[in-house]
């Protein structure tokens, strides 16, 4: 430092010098500190604040709806009842118009018990009024879709007897494959079923069953063939010339022609058996198989699920064959059945069983 003509030298220490650096250092690390505190408040109190719009946009809504039952419960009786509406159209324009008049017996009608309750609830308690129309509206309409799904499964259940068959042995429900957690239906008070509801359930199921059993049995000729050479039953072996028993129908046609699954179902084999040859197998459900044999060639491969006329193969001559045909079996409980009865009545009865209704019929069948 120079003053007055005269020089001055100060000298500062390396201990002095790190003590004026550290402090330095602490005021800029407490700057950082509080910049950083503030940017954070202000975070978080943005997030508080949406967080409390959202609380509050929640309880506006529910507190609007509480609104709107303590202002009268004939407003919320009018918007079920609009609901309601919604539902019965929409659920007869998925299935079809319902018959005018459906069989009375297969359910109880409760339309004059449920009358009795709308006008002693009026007469209690008037502001329920309208619920209680509500309520007897929609178990009028369990009951009518009860009867309709009744109707049904009759027509299937009839259809499925006219071919010979046992339709609590063809419809018997698989439950091979099915799990998961236990979660109780409750539409009652008390955290019971509603027996209406429970009827209505055990219903639908049955008719669903029923019709998809019908779905499954062979509907469809295998192939587009010349003829049938050699029918179901006895008859003289094409070998040895003395008596045997021929479990399914021949049908004649050139190598290479294609062999059609005749009725909707899961390929479960394909490969050689022993007298078939090249043989496919098609299960139908529960305890329906089809079985074609004397195959050229397999298309369909094991688990693949095929609809009624899909080509699985084409015809041969392998196995225990004469010459190149088609031999198709049709198999109940691993028993051989005619299947004549089948491929020839079932466009008829597919017609009647589904007359009314909007379940599809299965292809290659009569409209």
């Amino acid at each position: 430092m120079r003053s007055n003509g005269h020089v001055r030298f100060i000298r500062l220490s390396a201990q002095l010098q790190m003590r004026v650096a550290g402090a330095v250092a602490s005021a800029v690390m407490v700057w950082v500190v509080m910049v950083g505190w503030m940017l954070g408040s202000q975070a978080l109190a943005a997030y508080d604040h949406a967080s409390l719009l959202e609380r509050e946009a929640a309880v506006a809504t529910a507190e609007s709806r509480v609104a709107q039952y303590r202002s009268g419960l004939g407003t919320v009786a009018s918007d079920l009842a609009k609901r309601q509406e919604f539902i019965e159209k929409s659920v007869q324009g998925a299935i079809g118009p319902m018959p005018s008049s459906l069989p009375a017996g297969t359910v109880s009608d409760s339309s004059a018990e449920a009358a009795k309750t709308v006008r002693k609830i009026s007469m209690i308690l008037p502001e329920a009024a309208g619920l209680a129309k509500v309520e007897a509206r929609q178990l009028a309409f369990i009951e009518q879709l009860t009867r309709y799904a009744d109707t049904r499964s009759a027509r299937a259940e009839t259809a499925i007897r006219r071919l010979g068959l046992n339709p609590g042995l063809i419809a018997a429900g698989d439950r091979s494959a099915m799990g998961g957690p236990l979660i109780p239906l409750s539409t009652g008070p008390g955290n019971e079923l509603d027996p209406r509801f429970a009827r209505f359930g055990a219903s639908l199921a049955r008719m669903s069953a029923m019709e998809q059993a019908l779905v499954r049995i062979p509907n469809t000729l295998p192939a587009s063939l010349e003829y049938i050479s050699s029918g179901f039953g006895y008859r003289v072996d094409p070998f040895t010339g003395g008596a045997a028993f021929h479990a399914g129908l021949d049908f004649r046609g050139p190598i290479g022609a294609p062999i059609l699954a005749a009725a909707a179902g899961t390929v479960s084999f394909t490969g050689v058996k022993q007298g078939y040859g090249n043989c496919v197998e098609i299960s139908h459900g529960n305890v329906l198989l089809t079985r074609y044999a004397h195959m050229s060639r397999i298309v369909a491969r094991v688990g693949e699920v095929v609809g009624p006329g899909k080509v699985i193969g084409a015809i041969g001559s392998t196995g225990r064959s004469t010459g190149p045909h088609l031999h198709f079996e049709v198999r109940i409980a691993d028993r051989p059945v005619d299947p004549r009865p089948f491929l020839e009545a079932m466009p008829h009865v597919f017609q009647e069983a589904h007359a009314g209704s909007r379940v599809p019929r299965p292809a290659g069948t009569a409209g």
